[in-house]
């Protein structure tokens, strides 16, 4: 810091360390922020702090304290006549209101990381994600469904913006929720088959969510055999939530099913990939900690084991937003 040339990167240097010292306050005042609903209440006319204090019942100093640290982490902010409107943040979380859900069901996460050396070092056997994540007996089916369904537009969007369905004849979505994969495939690709297999109780909540246009199989993919027919496969955010022996009899059980020369395209947060690492792991790897099962992989680390499964070859395909999803293209032999 005493040497001026040096200076502008030791200046950059203390606000990323702090920010890593801080960064558990930011979460928690964007938490707030939705949870109290300052998103949507802010999406029209700006208002001044005394008109959000009125409507959220909190003091007015209580108020202009929240206010100063969201506009501060640009989730909102101020106009020339001191009233608040959102932020560059702000803007995104409303455009995106998927988003929300995900930061609503950190509490979840927050309560288990109370103790994250209990939770990384697998001592802290109970956790309140892993009792929402129910997939053995179901309890949360329709609660995690509506959550991953929260997000997979974004997800469908990245998807079929990077890869041509259009060569196939039958598509599979294994672990395919309520269907809005599916559902937005079927509008860019009128003429492919869709099929769809989850579990049973999932099954039932895409049966009811999609019309006849698609076949709705229920099971597990690690018990049950896949149905035969498709030459295509997706897995979208499956393999990640599962451990490696999981995901091994997974891809096993898909090779079985897609025919010489078929499609898996597996679509998740990936590791080894500089651009996203914090994403895949830093915050998925606490979250997979808590949640007792799964962990983010390199694509060699998946590739690896789609050649023991039976797969030939494995290449990334690039995503526009490897943020919200990046991708890897398994071709049977």
């Amino acid at each position: 810091m005493d040497f001026p040339p040096f200076r502008p990167v030791s200046r950059r240097r203390s606000r990323q360390l702090f920010d890593l010292l801080a960064g558990f306050t930011y979460t928690q005042v964007l938490y707030c922020v939705v949870t109290l609903g300052l998103i949507d209440m802010l999406a029209g006319p700006p208002l001044s702090p005394n008109a959000i204090a009125a409507r959220i019942g909190w003091p007015l100093d209580r108020t202009e304290r929240l206010l100063k640290a969201a506009i501060s982490l640009q989730i909102l902010e101020r106009t020339s006549a001191g009233e608040v409107t959102l932020g560059i943040h702000g803007a995104a979380l409303k455009g995106n209101p998927w988003i929300a859900r995900f930061i609503s069901h950190h509490s979840l996460l927050y309560a288990d990381l109370e103790d994250p050396v209990g939770i990384l070092s697998g001592t802290k056997k109970q956790s309140q994600l892993k009792a929402f994540w129910s997939y053995a007996d179901q309890r949360n089916a329709a609660d995690y469904t509506a959550l991953m369904a929260a997000s997979q537009e974004a997800v469908a969007a990245e998807i079929l913006a990077s890869y041509d369905f259009s060569r196939h004849r039958h598509l599979l979505d294994i672990g395919g929720s309520n269907g809005t994969f599916l559902r937005a495939a079927a509008n860019r690709y009128p003429q492919l088959k869709l099929s769809l297999f989850d579990l049973p109780k999932v099954a039932e909540i895409a049966r009811a969510n999609l019309g006849n246009r698609f076949e709705i199989h229920g099971g597990s993919f690690l018990d049950d055999e896949l149905p035969k027919g498709p030459d295509v496969a997706t897995l979208i955010r499956i393999a990640h939530d599962h451990d490696d022996a999981a995901v091994a009899t997974l891809l096993a059980a898909v090779a079985r099913m897609l025919p010489p020369g078929g499609t898996l395209i597996l679509a998740e947060p990936l590791s080894g990939l500089r651009a996203t690492a914090p994403v895949a792991d830093a915050y998925f790897g606490l979250y997979f900690a808590a949640m007792g099962q799964g962990r983010t992989r390199t694509p060699e680390e998946i590739g690896r084991m789609a050649k023991d499964a039976g797969f030939a070859s494995i290449a990334v395909v690039a995503t526009r937003n490897p943020v919200v999803s990046g991708m890897l293209q398994l071709t049977m032999p």
